[in-house]
């Protein structure tokens, strides 16, 4: 099923970036945004392509009061052979239509919504930039907007994408981060919100960051929110760690985030060869992996970094130097295959890669 989109076009396009060494990330917005209404009456309506700028909300929104929202990130990728392209965009979907089943609010149609990111990005297209390590960010968002007080199932909501041309998401780029262990908050517990993808969910782990920044470091690093022993995830990435040869990483137990380049990695280390333990992993062994010399590499995965190398740990007053604070070989080669896939410069075996349009 595909929605109905109608196109009102900009009438003052804005000046692309001169320099895209400059980007930085999400900082940048293109001349258009995708909108879409619900109501429990109609189901979804009005969908529509608009020039990008402030929308209407009433002051009584349901997101504004009881937090009602999620939110996927993609990307869209100018590759090789001259197209525009998506990486994996149906499993977005699915994961927007699972964290919006935990937030009770309205599922979309996969096949519509599909539909909805092809029409955006072709008009958006000479967005995309064209250097190396860049690629346009897509945000689809989706919010209660019920227009009166009271805490109950969403009534009315709307869905919007909005994209941005980017760059690194960090300012390491793909050089290794310092990663610092939570042992004050946590940001998720199982029965929770922790693998929907919500906006309540980083919030929450704002006060942790900026604690860690102060101390010089990236990211945190979340333990689990019941034992205070396990490890989740690093900042707003999955992790994974190459321990005496093996890659180990954290559960899907329901307060991890199931990421889409998470499940990438996993598919790609298999075909390489490596055993994969996805298992309960405490603090208490990586630290003393770290001790004996098997820890031989850290990494976040994600699509903002796709993947981040993991230099240094920090935990009880102790800061532990992982692979020589340099990006490990089997790092590298994940980064390299997977930007290889979404840039079309190496051959996609796993059909990944979608094509919208021509560039």
């Amino acid at each position: 099923m595909k929605y109905e989109i109608s196109i009102t076009k900009t009438t003052a396009p804005k000046e692309h970036p001169a320099d895209e060494s400059k980007l930085g990330f999400g900082q940048i917005f293109t001349d258009h945004m995708f909108l879409m209404d619900y109501s429990k009456e109609k189901g979804w309506y009005n969908g529509r392509i608009v020039p990008f700028g402030p929308m209407p909300i009433h002051p009584a929104s349901t997101v504004l009061h009881y937090g009602a929202e999620i939110f996927e990130g993609m990307k869209a990728y100018r590759a090789k052979d001259n197209t525009i392209r998506l990486f994996r965009p149906t499993e977005n979907i699915k994961r927007l239509n699972n964290s919006a089943e935990r937030l009770c609010l309205p599922l979309l149609d996969e096949e519509g919504c599909l539909d909805i990111f092809n029409t955006l990005v072709e008009l958006e297209k000479d967005w995309v930039p064209h250097s190396d390590g860049t690629s346009l960010y897509i945000r689809p968002y989706l919010f209660g907007n019920d227009p009166h007080l009271g805490v109950h199932a969403v009534k009315e909501a709307v869905f919007a994408v909005i994209c941005s041309p980017v760059g690194a998401y960090y300012a390491e780029g793909i050089n290794p981060v310092k990663i610092a262990i939570e042992s004050q908050d946590v940001r998720a517990v199982r029965g929770g919100t922790g693998y929907a993808k919500c906006g309540g969910n980083y919030a929450a782990s704002l006060r942790a960051g900026e604690r860690a920044e102060q101390q010089g470091y990236t990211q945190v690093l979340w333990l689990d929110g019941v034992e205070r022993k396990y490890i989740e995830e690093v900042g707003s990435m999955n992790v994974m760690f190459k321990i005496a040869g093996k890659i180990i990483t954290p559960a899907l137990t329901g307060s991890v985030l199931p990421g889409i380049t998470r499940k990438s990695c996993i598919e790609l280390i298999k075909e390489w060869g490596y055993e994969v333990e996805e298992r309960l992993i405490s603090v208490d062994e990586l630290f003393a992996a770290a001790e004996n010399g098997t820890l031989e590499e850290a990494w976040g995965t994600g699509t903002a970094a796709v993947v981040s190398p993991i230099g240094h740990l920090f935990y009880n007053g102790k800061e532990y130097t992982v692979s020589d604070n340099k990006i490990g070989a089997l790092t590298q080669k994940l980064y390299d295959n997977l930007t290889g896939i979404q840039w079309g410069k190496i051959e996609d075996k796993h059909g990944w890669s979608v094509k919208v349009c021509e560039a």
